[in-house]
This record gives structure tokens, sequence and C-alpha cells, in this order.
């Protein structure tokens, strides 16, 4: 989908973000709600605490975290319904999807995409 975008949420604020949506379970630190600039808090999108704990950002154990946070995405009602909501945003405008990890590689917010790009050609 060409109108979701990912940033890290320390990246600076640009009017060109459009909506912007945090999509952490966890508030991240060093960060004001007034600097995050938030549109959303979508936080039942991110992993179950149990899988985010489990995966600890290790790039070895990304393809199994893969896996499992796609078939949360898929499984779980709240999840299907925020899903929904981004998808419905980004048919309106711009939407960049803001995370704190460091890695900008192997984190939920890329799988997340992931599934909503699926999604788009369905």
């Amino acid at each position: 989908m060409c109108n979701i975008f990912l940033k890290r949420v320390y990246e600076p604020y640009d009017e060109m973000d459009g909506c912007r949506i945090l999509v952490d379970r966890l508030w991240p630190r060093g960060i004001s709600k007034d600097a995050a600039k938030l549109n959303y808090w979508f936080k039942e999108v991110a992993p179950s605490n149990e899988l985010r704990k489990s995966f600890c950002h290790i790039p070895e154990l990304f393809e199994e975290f893969r896996s499992r946070y796609l078939e949360e995405l898929r499984s779980d009602e709240k999840k299907r319904d925020l899903v929904g909501q981004i998808l419905q945003l980004a048919a309106e405008g711009r939407v960049t999807l803001l995370y704190g990890a460091k890695e900008p590689i192997y984190n939920h917010a890329r799988v997340l995409v992931e599934e909503l790009n699926r999604q788009t050609v369905e």
C-alpha cells in the first residue's frame, strides 16, 4: 500500500507524515505525548506481551516471531479491527506507523505493514 509508511517515533515530526499512529504496546521511553504528535495509539495491534518478550528483538528469532505475530494479526478480533481501521485511514490519505524499536528491520511494525499490504491485494 503506497499510503502507509514506517518511522521511528524518535524521528522528528514532519507535516508530510499524515496520520500518525503509534503501534507499540508500551509507551516509548523519553518522549512526551506532545512531542510524539500522535493521531492514534493502537497499542492493541502490537504483538501480545508473551510474544514480545519471547522475541526480545533477537534477529535469529525473527522468522518465528514473524509467523506468530502474523497469526495473531489474523486471528485476534481486536487486532483485525485495528488493521481494518489502518487500511481505512490509508484509503483516505497518508498514514505513518510509528514504532520505538532501535532495529529498523527486525521489528513488529515491518510485519504489520506486510500484513496490511497482503490485505490490500486480496
